[in-house]
């Protein structure tokens, strides 16, 4: 079942404010900005110019993309919020910036990343799961970077705490432009 869209379709992406040490993570980011330009679509994210946030926003905006920032309050003094952005949205908590990224998202993409990236990404995917959406939730597998997490959610579901559909609500690609072509398909 395929929600109505607003006039710009936007997708939401979780990724790291470290660049991580393998180079693939940096170039991900940046093709990931620039396969959103491309298909005309917006990027909804964190906020930050630090980062593989940053490098995705900057190649998003490069291509002539939309690119909405949320960054939470309790950010706002680190000088990490990015300036360049076509709307930088501040809220309260976290908690909001979740909800915020949520709301303006027709499509889900993590990039890595580290704890923050898993939080939102898992949020994401169990609202899916418990049905307050049909919204795609996408995995870019950089590198193996996400492997753990893959054997980790079969592991779930050969325990029996994880329903074999459910398990299926994340999708899982190797490169950046795939995710896109993957989100529009589905979105």
């Amino acid at each position: 079942m395929k929600q109505p869209h607003s006039k710009i379709r936007r997708i939401t992406v979780y990724c790291g404010s470290a660049d991580g040490n393998d180079p693939a993570f940096l170039a991900d980011a940046l093709e990931l900005g620039r396969a959103i330009a491309r298909a005309g679509l917006g990027l909804v994210y964190g906020g930050a110019n630090v980062g593989l946030m940053g490098a995705l926003a900057d190649a998003a905006l490069e291509g002539g993309a939309e690119v909405i920032g949320i960054l939470p309050e309790v950010l706002a003094d680190r000088e990490i919020a990015h300036a360049g952005v076509t709307k930088l949205e501040y809220v309260p908590t976290m908690h909001e910036r979740k909800m915020r990224m949520h709301a303006l998202a027709d499509a889900f993409i993590a990039l890595p990343g580290g704890y923050g990236t898993l939080d939102e990404m898992i949020e994401a995917l169990t609202w899916a799961q418990l049905a307050m959406h049909v919204k795609p939730c996408i995995l870019v597998n950089t590198a193996g970077y996400w492997n753990g997490l893959l054997e980790f959610l079969d592991t779930a579901v050969a325990a029996g705490f994880l329903k074999p559909q459910n398990r299926e609500l994340l999708r899982v690609t190797s490169s950046a432009a795939d995710a896109v072509r993957l989100a529009i398909s589905l979105m």
